[in-house]
């Protein structure tokens, strides 16, 4: 009877995946982790929270009819991001490494919602309100209608939430909060899961938007279970080049809007600065003709963006040739290049191949497969590609080129920037303020550039 018992009170989560078991399993059957199983208690107790009045089936026709309000941040890259600005009672999941300004840019977002009249409460469980301090300080940040605390215990978090009511929470980080019922240590997995519990349990019963920060993993992903994630109602990453000071806001899941749409910032000493035209920043200032150098147009949600790619092609020194990319998918790559032997005869076999994509930007559509196969090409021969020339499309196994969406706007942007010829696949599309070149396939486009 006590084994039983127990059994009910325990049980065994991946901290890869979150695949759910009775018992400790070595490897996950999942996601084929191993060692990744730990021990949580049990979250199905009732919360301490006061629930509001239990909900009662409602009929479909009756819900389509209510209209959301959103809470407009103020900033057009956030707001693009969320999908016109911050639902009410929404939760929303912010990740990034260490280092790349994620407390600054939600000091910044709080600092616009409390200056149009809005509560904030910001929540530091890992910085001292001196700390706090100093930030608001560098940001230019006057503090009115913002509220700082500094407690990473969710039941004294969750109390003076409902002494102040704010309209916006900011959690800074979900995984230094934890659960006093809890025995594991603060970021484990049952203290992750049910702190954020909590907090959503918070967030849809007062209606008070809440921004999580969430810390990421040597590969970049989420730390902590894959459930957390499922849990909020957006997932957006922060990232870019510390480097280069670009910063990407990206949306991986929305609940309320597309997930294909990025803000782009700059960092400086006064804090982030929106990007409002980022082409002029991921191109190049100098006319000069290159080698290995192609123009690409990527298509994010629905504002088309200008990047270069750089490729570079050189006699291998060792038995196995070399395969880097930076901000393009290596398995994508070498699609490319095995089209690029079979179809056109080049030997790039016993080359190494480097393909970099400038601005720290990653190519994540099928858009820049001609651009990247035509810096290949150039490098290869030692030939520049066109001046002033931009190439869309889509390279099949068959070296055929394929029409992508959104060609129209790609063009328009193109021209506004100043290019003078475009080579893209045969569609209906037609543009006055740029020239056309359409190719069926990529021997086509070889011929067109470098002969």
């Amino acid at each position: 009877m006590s084994r039983s018992k127990s059994s009910k009170k325990t049980k065994f989560v991946c901290s890869s995946c979150g695949y759910e078991s009775a018992r400790w399993l070595g490897r996950c059957p999942s996601c084929g982790a191993w060692n990744t199983f730990v021990e949580v208690r049990d979250s199905s107790r009732k919360s301490w929270l006061v629930e509001a009045e239990e909900p009662r089936p409602v009929k479909l026709r009756e819900v389509m009819s209510i209209k959301r309000e959103r809470i407009p941040v103020g900033m057009g890259e956030v707001d693009r991001v969320l999908g016109g600005g911050i639902v009410p009672g929404s939760m929303i999941l912010i990740g990034g490494e260490p280092g790349i300004g994620k407390s600054t840019l939600l000091l910044q977002i709080a600092h616009r919602l409390a200056s149009k009249g809005a509560k904030v409460l910001y929540v530091t469980a890992e910085e001292s309100l001196e700390q706090m301090g100093e930030r608001a300080r560098r940001l230019g940040i006057d503090g009115e209608n913002i509220y700082i605390l500094a407690e990473s215990e969710v039941r004294t978090i969750i109390s003076r939430v409902e002494e102040i009511f704010p309209e916006v929470l900011f959690i800074d980080s979900i995984q230094t909060v934890y659960h006093p019922d809890l025995t594991s240590a603060p970021g484990s997995v049952s203290q992750v899961r049910e702190c954020a519990a909590e907090f959503m349990r918070l967030a849809k019963s007062r209606k008070i938007a809440t921004f999580l920060v969430g810390h990421v993993t040597k590969d970049g992903s989420l730390a902590g279970p894959r459930t957390l994630e499922h849990m909020v109602d957006a997932v957006i990453y922060f990232e870019g080049e510390r480097q280069l000071g670009l910063r990407i806001l990206r949306s991986v899941k929305n609940r309320y809007g597309s997930t294909n749409e990025i803000g782009v910032f700059e960092m400086e000493e006064r804090g982030l600065v929106e990007v409002t035209n980022p082409s002029a920043h991921f191109l190049s200032e100098t006319n000069e003709e290159r080698m290995g150098v192609a123009v690409i147009s990527l298509l994010e949600g629905v504002r088309p963006i200008l990047v270069e790619v750089q490729a570079l092609v050189a006699p291998t020194a060792y038995g196995m040739p070399q395969r880097n990319t930076t901000g393009f998918d290596p398995r994508r790559l070498s699609m490319i290049l095995a089209v690029l032997e079979i179809i056109t005869g080049y030997s790039l076999r016993n080359s190494d191949i480097f393909v970099n994509i400038t601005g720290g930007i990653r190519v994540t559509e099928s858009g820049g497969d001609l651009g990247v196969a035509m810096a290949i090409i150039s490098s290869f021969r030692r030939i520049p590609l066109p001046p002033g020339s931009i190439f869309i499309g889509e390279l099949g196994l068959g070296g055929e080129i394929r029409v992508v969406k959104g060609i129209q706007r790609r063009l328009d942007e193109a021209s506004r920037l100043g290019f003078q010829t475009a080579y893209i696949p045969h569609t209906s599309v037609e543009s006055r303020d740029i020239k056309i070149v359409k190719i069926k396939n990529i021997e086509e486009a070889i011929q067109s550039c470098v002969g």
